[in-house]
């Protein structure tokens, strides 16, 4: 099986956390486009979605799903949406599609989330994955001499641009012993916007795609 087909497969299983809510949280990434897709099946029981992106977006409305805006929504009841890695306490390392800050937002604003990924994003210590940290782009500098103070080895994301208008540093060589405590330091860099790390709002459940079917982390 590839890892497409296995992508789709645990976007298919998250189906059934969604019976009865009729405004959902979307995430952004390749396991959430498939599970926009098979929204197309369900739409006329889904009011509208909150989307973490306007890729996303475009996907939802393409399939004649209204996008609300969060404001007007208040609290969700699901978020669903992947990660590049998560470990054993359902923590995550997220932000390798740019959308780290509205899904953060939006998994904040949720009763519950939903996290959804193959068994390769699945990992004992985060930090393998280069961590991203969407800054103001006049910090952009002062933010990565402060990430190599931390042990990080920043690279600026060059040529783009978030949904918000800010710039992405990607951390590489990072070892995460402590999602909480990093997530904490690195949000109290001034100039930081968010880090992609979820760990002080981790998933509720994780549902991991592989061979024999698919694992649930609850």
């Amino acid at each position: 099986m590839t890892q497409d087909e296995l992508k789709k497969k645990v976007a298919e299983s998250a189906l059934d956390y969604i019976k009865g809510v009729s405004v959902l949280g979307i995430g952004t990434g390749s396991t959430v486009n498939h599970f926009i897709d098979l929204l197309a099946d369900f739409k006329q029981d889904i009011e509208g979605a909150v989307s973490s992106s306007e890729t996303s977006t475009a996907k939802l409305k393409k399939i004649g799903i209204p996008v609300l805006d969060l404001n007007a929504v208040g609290s969700l009841e699901v978020y669903v949406d992947g990660a590049d890695e998560v470990n054993a306490y359902k923590q995550m390392l997220k932000g390798g599609g740019g959308a780290l800050t509205r899904e953060k937002i939006i998994a904040a604003a949720s009763r519950k989330f939903v996290c959804i990924v193959d068994e390769s994003k699945y990992v004992d210590v985060l930090g393998k994955f280069p961590l991203p940290v969407e800054v103001i782009p006049m910090a952009r500098s002062y933010v990565a001499r402060q990430l190599v103070q931390l042990g990080g080895q920043p690279k600026w994301r060059e040529n783009y641009i978030t949904d918000n208008g800010n710039q992405i540093l990607d951390v590489h060589n990072l070892n995460i012993l402590n999602p909480v405590e990093m997530e904490r330091e690195i949000n109290n860099i001034p100039g930081v916007v968010t880090v992609g790390l979820f760990a002080l709002r981790g998933a509720d459940i994780v549902l991991l795609g592989n061979e024999s079917g698919v694992r649930k982390l609850d």
